[in-house]
């Protein structure tokens, strides 16, 4: 998939047997060298190829390679909800302690409400991997306009860590550790008016109350 810089946008549709509103997810990767042309960027091709696995509803995305720089990451955060109308978008990059990691910081800047529980899990399963995941800022907000919501998460930069956190961890059976971040975003995209998203079980089983289940159609 071709990466656009400056903030151009890049759209690519995904087909998958739904019938409901398309769901329009904006992915921005946060990297200076990437952004220069320096390396090639890993953390957008790793989340597309995860949705690509794990969702069965209709989805398309919008792309953005910048550099960590707040202004950038601000502008590009604002355009993908309020202009691109993007129901997901999700970081990658930019969420240390060092002096040029700013997602975080961008991300509260261009918020409605902050999502605490989403960061805690995230640590929560880096934790068994290294101790230095006490280290990460990754936080998760909504942003809200007169007609719009999105939900905003800051993701690892390393693809291993991208899957891990979004499908959670698994044991040698199968059985599930400890869980994921996306089996709470359905729910959550529902909560704030946007579609209704259906995944693979087996990559990802989605929880919402029985309330807010959908019957499928025989």
């Amino acid at each position: 998939m071709a990466m656009m810089t400056n903030l151009q946008p890049t759209s690519t549709t995904m087909t998958a047997p739904a019938a409901d509103a398309r769901l329009r997810i904006g992915l921005v990767s946060v990297s200076d060298r990437a952004s220069a042309g320096v390396y090639q960027d890993q953390g957008i091709p790793a989340l597309q190829a995860w949705f690509e696995s794990a969702l069965t509803t209709p989805w398309e995305i919008v792309t953005r390679l910048i550099p960590d720089e707040r202004p950038a990451i601000e502008r590009a955060l604002t355009e993908l909800v309020d202009d691109e109308h993007c129901h997901l978008v999700l970081t990658t990059g930019g969420t240390g302690p060092a002096r040029r990691d700013v997602t975080p910081e961008a991300t509260l800047a261009v918020a409605t409400k902050e999502m605490p529980g989403f960061g805690e899990q995230m640590r929560q399963i880096s934790l068994r991997f290294v101790p230095t995941a006490i280290l990460s800022r990754q936080i998760a907000v909504i942003r809200e306009t007169d007609d719009h919501a999105a939900l905003i998460l800051n993701l690892p930069g390393q693809p291993k860590s991208i899957k891990e956190t979004l499908e959670g961890l698994r044991d040698a059976d199968g059985g599930q550790l400890v869980a994921g971040i996306f089996a709470a975003v359905p729910y959550c995209i529902d909560l704030i008016g946007g579609p209704y998203i259906e995944t693979h079980d087996a990559v990802c089983k989605v929880f919402r109350p029985k309330s807010a289940l959908r019957v499928k159609p025989t």
